[in-house]
C-alpha cells in the first residue's frame, strides 16, 4: 500500500486527507472547485490496487458539485485498479447534489 508522508496529504490550505489506519482516511475541509483538483492529484498514489479504501467525510465543512465529481473520480480510479472503495459520513449537501444528478446509486456509501 502507498505510504503517506507524515500520515497526511495536504491539498490547498483548506482541504486535507489524513490517514487514520492503513486504507482508512478522513477527508477534512472543503470539497469545492478550488480544492478538489489539487486533492485529486495528491490522492492518486492511494489507488495502487493493493488494498480497500475507506474515506470518512465527517470533517468536510463545505462542498459543491466538484466534491461529487471527486468522489465519482475516486470510485472510477478504484474500479480501474480493482480496489474496493467506500465513503461514509457524506454531508447532506453532497448527497442532495448526488440525488439531483442521478449519481447517488453509483457511489459506494456505507
Amino acid at each position: 500500500m502507498a505510504q503517506i508522508n507524515s500520515h497526511q496529504i495536504e491539498s490547498m490550505i483548506n482541504t486535507e486527507i489524513k490517514q487514520i489506519a492503513p486504507g482508512e482516511f478522513a477527508v477534512l475541509g472543503e470539497l469545492v472547485f478550488k480544492e478538489v483538483v489539487g486533492l485529486l492529484n495528491d490522492s492518486k498514489r492511494l489507488f495502487d490496487g493493493k488494498s480497500n479504501l475507506f474515506f470518512s467525510l465527517q470533517g468536510v465543512d463545505k462542498t459543491d458539485s466538484a466534491g461529487l465529481a471527486l468522489l465519482v473520480e475516486w470510485t472510477r480510479m478504484a474500479n480501474k485498479k480493482n480496489q474496493n472503495i467506500y465513503f461514509s459520513d457524506i454531508p447532506k449537501q453532497l448527497l442532495d447534489i448526488a440525488r439531483v444528478s442521478g449519481l447517488d446509486d453509483l457511489l459506494p456509501i456505507t
